[in-house]
Parts: C-alpha cells; structure tokens; sequence
C-alpha cells in the first residue's frame, strides 16, 4: 500500500475552512473570504491544500480523515477533485446529500452533531449563475440548443438544471449536447442524467477539431459552455481558433481566472456574431457562499448574499 505524499496542513489552532483544488493560492478566495468573513462575522480563517489532478485515492482519503479528526478544522470546498474525491472516500462520511449520491461529486465537506457530511452544490450554484444572464424565457422563444464541453461534475449539474421541467416548464432547450474527450466518464453522463426529459446527444471528441462541428451545428441563440477546466487548470481550449460560435448565441466561460483562451476566442467574435459573454465569477460567488453557509451552519441569502456579491465585485475592479 501507497503512503499519502501529500503535505497536510498542522492541526488548526482557530476556526479553519480549507479549500482542495489544483492552484488554491492563486484564487481570489484568498483575499475574498476574510472580507466576507468580517460581513458575516465570522471569526474563522482559510487555507488551501493542492492536489494534483486524479490524485492517488489515498491522497483523497488522507485529506479527508484530517478533516474529520481535526476539532477546528469545520469543513472545506472542493474544486477540480468533486467527482475523484467522492469515488475515493465516500465510505469515510457519515452523510452524502441526495445530489451527492445523484451525480456520484462533492463540492462541499462539513460537520453537524458529530457528522461528517458531503454535499454536492454545483446544481444549486449553476442555476444560480445561469439563471442570471440567461433571459427568462430564452428556450421557448428561439428553440436553440445548449452544448457542454467536459462531462465533469459541473457539466452533469448544468445540464440537469437546464433539463429541469419540473422547474421550468416547457422553457428548456430543445436538445443538449455534452462532448467529452473520455468514453467512461461520457458513459457516466448518460447513466446519471437519463432521467431527464430533454432530448440528450453524447459525443465522444477526443480533439478540438471535433468539438467545433458540434458547436458550429448549432441553431442561432443555443449556449455554449466551457466545462473542460482547460483556461484555468490547463492552458489550452476544447474550440480551435477556426470555430465559428452560433449567431446571437450564449457563451459561458465556467473560469473566471487563468489564461481564458475559450473567453478569448468568443470575445474575437462577440460583435460579428452577437455574442452574450459569461465568465465564471458569479458562479465563483454562488459556489463559495452555498458552502460557506453549509460549513458555518448560516443562511447567506437575501441581504447577506447581496452584500457578498457587492464586496466580491468591488475588490474585483
């Protein structure tokens, strides 16, 4: 048996979230969460603790007895590792939320009663995110269609909320595609969200040749999204230069830090082909705070989340 490489953080001393990802001290959280912790009045600090990508399982499971065993250790959020740390740990929690079980991920780990607890908020945070810059009533009035390059846990959640009828009644979109370069965790994709009533393509595009077609077949006003973390984790985007995204269509960028090459490859073209760009920072507001409140047992809603998201855009500019 492996001995874990990783260097774990020393027992904390005060109040102590974490934060698991790949380059956890180049992320504005780092500046941002003392500013929200002192809105919130929380009297509580953050680390990161960086992983590399598909970490051994034990790293996983070593990050999370840590924070099981350490008495001021009161949770963490996971980026990148959602789906890898689930597969390697989920033993070792005493609770796994139904959306956690649902899309087989973990974004946010925390205590209550003696419990160690897994949540999965990325279908929480996303329809948060996407309900803010897509126009209310979009599918139904145009028909388009939505493309999702990655198959990652963010990606399954988008497409579940879009796919929502239940939520949305007939405003849904009228196919979603979802390219990914790996046929296991496509597999994954349709077993997970075959329950949806929208009409689902899969693609397997192992090249960004590949994803182009997709996206260039595309109606006018269908939505076109960066799941893939390449622009943030990695440099590189799932489009080559030469793809032409659909007329009047939506672009969201899920990385709102990094080399952004996707962002930059629809900002080439927002006024030729009337694109409405999203990065990924109201994502970053509505991921952090959902487990911030799940973490600190608190609501961050209405007047709290306002303040958050005023304080977040201020030290942005």
């Amino acid at each position: 048996m492996r001995l874990t490489m990783i260097k774990l953080p020393e027992p904390a001393k005060r109040p102590t979230m974490y934060f698991v990802g790949v380059t956890t001290g180049q992320s504005s959280i780092m500046k941002m969460f003392p500013i929200w912790a002192k809105e919130l009045g929380l009297d509580a600090e953050i680390k990161g603790i960086d992983l590399p990508i598909h970490a051994p399982a034990e790293d996983y499971r070593a990050v999370v007895q840590f924070f099981r065993d350490d008495p001021l250790s009161l949770g963490t959020l996971v980026t990148t590792h959602k789906i890898d740390m689930y597969n390697a740990a989920k033993d070792m929690f005493d609770y796994l939320d139904p959306y956690a079980q649902r899309f087989g991920e973990l974004s946010s780990i925390s205590k209550l009663d003696g419990q160690l607890r897994a949540h999965a908020k990325d279908p929480i945070s996303s329809g948060l995110a996407l309900d803010a810059f897509v126009p209310e009533g979009h599918w139904l009035k145009t028909g388009a269609e939505v493309c999702i390059i990655g198959a990652g846990g963010s990606a399954l959640s988008i497409s579940a909320y879009l796919g929502n009828e239940e939520r949305h009644g007939k405003d849904l979109p009228s196919r979603i595609h979802l390219n990914n370069r790996s046929a296991p965790r496509l597999a994954e994709g349709v077993r997970i969200l075959e329950y949806l009533n929208v009409p689902m393509s899969y693609h397997l595009c192992k090249t960004p040749e590949l994803n182009d077609r997709i996206v260039e077949a595309l109606p006018a006003g269908s939505l076109v999204i960066n799941a893939t973390g390449l622009g943030k984790d990695r440099p590189g985007s799932p489009l080559t230069d030469h793809c032409k995204f659909p007329e009047n269509g939506l672009v969201w960028e899920l990385n709102y830090r990094g080399t952004l090459e996707f962002m930059h490859q629809a900002e080439a073209q927002r006024e030729r082909r009337g694109l409405l760009i999203e990065d990924g920072w109201t994502y970053f507001i509505h991921g952090w705070t959902q487990v911030i409140a799940e973490v600190f047992h608190i609501d961050i809603t209405g007047e709290r989340l306002a303040a958050c998201d005023r304080l977040a855009r201020e030290m942005r500019k």
